[in-house]
């Protein structure tokens, strides 16, 4: 029982880190732009069409988690975001960048970031790491649609021959 409580939990707070991360993104696609062109990891051509595309992927995520369809793709995708993000906001502590993250919304050079504020960021993601790991190995849950992701499922009625 308890499984599918910290499933449910896990399934429905990743979804609303997606959700909101994306929602804020995609409603403010210049700051999306100031964010990843900040980290200073991909070419300039290729800056704009990632800080478009990304919103959205977080979104179609979260969505995704929220109604409980393929939860355990959705989990390990969730997870290759996470270690993304979390390899970005380590590269820029690396490289004496002084930026904001971004996750969830602003983002781009400031001048006072130091080393708790990356760290307590990757902690912040290894956190949502762990739930997505959960997810991979628990994914059903209560309300979820998916038919792997149910905790109850329905099985078909069987016919007498007469």
């Amino acid at each position: 029982m308890w499984i599918r409580i910290v499933s449910t939990v896990a399934r429905v707070g990743l979804a609303a880190v997606w959700l909101v991360s994306g929602w804020i993104k995609f409603s403010d696609p210049t700051q999306t732009v100031v964010a990843v062109r900040a980290y200073q990891l991909l070419p300039s051509d290729l800056v704009r069409p990632f800080a478009a595309v990304f919103p959205a992927l977080e979104l179609a995520l979260g969505l995704l988690l929220l109604v409980g369809l393929a939860v355990r793709p959705a989990a390990v995708a969730s997870a290759i975001g996470l270690v993304v993000l979390i390899a970005a906001i380590a590269s820029a502590w690396a490289r004496g960048l002084s930026i904001d993250c971004g996750c969830f919304g602003g983002g781009g050079v400031v001048n006072d970031v130091g080393a708790w504020d990356y760290l307590s960021e990757i902690l912040r993601d290894l956190g949502f790491l762990a739930a997505s790991a959960w997810l991979m190995v628990f994914p059903r849950t209560p309300l979820a649609l998916g038919p792997g992701s149910r905790t109850l499922s329905v099985r078909p009625q069987s016919t007498v021959a007469e």
